[in-house]
């Protein structure tokens, strides 16, 4: 009996579609068809895994023949097919966009990696990503880069939010940005429990040039919050010292900086 016949045999023994086999081996069914017709030959990692999902030597799957020992080997000791939580799954979208898949989907045991517009993977990169480890324009993961970025731990070029977020705009327990919010934020504008900033700090703990803080303030300018909401501060008195040690900063800023006060 040759290594395809064989194969094929052992496969309907354990009751495997093609697809099945596939997904154990990750590999698409269409190379598990080509064995099976004798078109093409497995390379020896999926040679080993077979070996295993059967039951049998690899000696008893490529030669001719079958030998009696394995037989009785597969009839004593047949291990069962690999749990499906180990199988991975992959779909790929025929329809592309910029040469990329519109969805390219790769999960599974070990790193499976996705790559298309939208890209759902254990390391995916894409337009939009899902994923352990995720980049791309909007990116979410436990590990995410891109423009937005949400994620445990994250880096967005626009946008970053997660546990520990760094970006232009940042938002998380530990936020670094050019504007960082978060328990701990650190940045040139910043508001937080703890908040250090080279321009304006905002928080319980403020340190900064311009320092406004509940408990603790360090700066240049200090402002010291008694009522923990912010109404004893007097606005315009912080207004004023902005245009005085910032004359030319943005408008915009300034008032993104004097919500808190409003």
């Amino acid at each position: 009996m040759k290594f395809y016949e064989k194969l094929q045999k052992r496969r309907k023994e354990k009751g495997l579609s093609q697809e099945m086999l596939a997904e154990m081996l990750d590999v698409s069914r269409q190379a598990v068809s080509k064995w099976e017709s004798g078109q093409s030959y497995p390379e020896m990692d999926k040679l080993i895994a077979l070996s295993e999902i059967f039951g049998v030597t690899i000696d008893s799957l490529i030669k001719d023949g079958e030998s009696l020992q394995d037989n009785k080997a597969q009839q004593t000791h047949s291990p069962a097919a690999p749990h499906p939580f180990f199988r991975s799954y992959e779909y790929k979208s025929k329809r592309t966009l910029f040469g990329l898949p519109l969805v390219h989907i790769h999960i599974g045991w070990g790193l499976k990696k996705a790559k298309g517009i939208i890209a759902i993977g254990n390391l995916a990169r894409g337009f939009v990503s899902f994923g352990l480890l995720s980049a791309g324009f909007l990116s979410f993961g436990m590990l995410s880069a891109g423009l937005i970025g949400i994620g445990a731990l994250c880096f967005g070029l626009l946008l970053a939010v997660g546990s520990v977020s760094v970006g232009t705009f940042a938002v998380g327990a530990v936020a670094v940005g050019i504007f960082a919010l978060g328990a701990v934020a650190i940045g040139m504008f910043s508001h937080g429990a703890v908040a250090v900033a080279t321009h304006i700090a905002i928080g319980s703990h403020a340190y900064g040039h311009i320092a406004i803080g509940r408990e603790v303030a360090e700066g240049a300018r200090t402002f010291i919050d008694t009522s923990h909401n912010f109404s004893a501060i007097n606005a315009a008195e912080v207004r004023a010292a902005i245009s005085e040690e910032f004359p030319n900063l943005w408008n915009w800023i300034v008032r993104l900086v004097m919500i808190p006060f409003r």
